[in-house]
């Protein structure tokens, strides 16, 4: 089954099948599922094609951003955030941590991987 572009698990409760789409969190999945009419509880395989109608109807008329326009919008909100060099926008540039945490251990995620240090380097005339 497919909604908004997105594969949808057949085997997983409905719910749970739709949190499969960027955007959709259970809590919104929930919202989705009661201005449908569906049952939470059905496999994602065993819905109608009236009842997928009426999900994705519920989608759009609930006016949630999901998948490629929700992606749109963080980037173009990231890259408002370089262009006028704020404190979050140096450090997505820099590609260090944006939320306050530390950088002197950990921070492995963004900084990438260690560098290794450069053997024999000493200054000249010491042994």
């Amino acid at each position: 089954m497919r909604i908004i572009g997105v594969n949808i698990p057949d085997s997983k409760r409905v719910e749970i099948a739709l949190t499969y789409i960027y955007g959709i969190s259970r809590t919104t999945a929930r919202r989705i599922l009661e201005t449908a009419e569906v049952d939470a509880g059905k496999k994602a395989g065993e819905l109608t094609s009236d009842e997928v109608v009426a999900v994705r109807d519920a989608i759009t008329s609930l006016g949630i951003p999901t998948e490629g326009e929700l992606r749109r919008q963080v980037t173009m909100n990231i890259k408002r955030l370089m262009e006028i060099k704020c404190w979050r926008g140096i450090r997505h540039r820099k590609g260090l941590p944006v939320r306050g945490q530390r950088t002197h251990t950990n921070a492995r995620t963004r900084k990438g991987p260690r560098r290794q240090a450069i053997a024999g380097k000493r200054r000249p005339g010491k042994k």
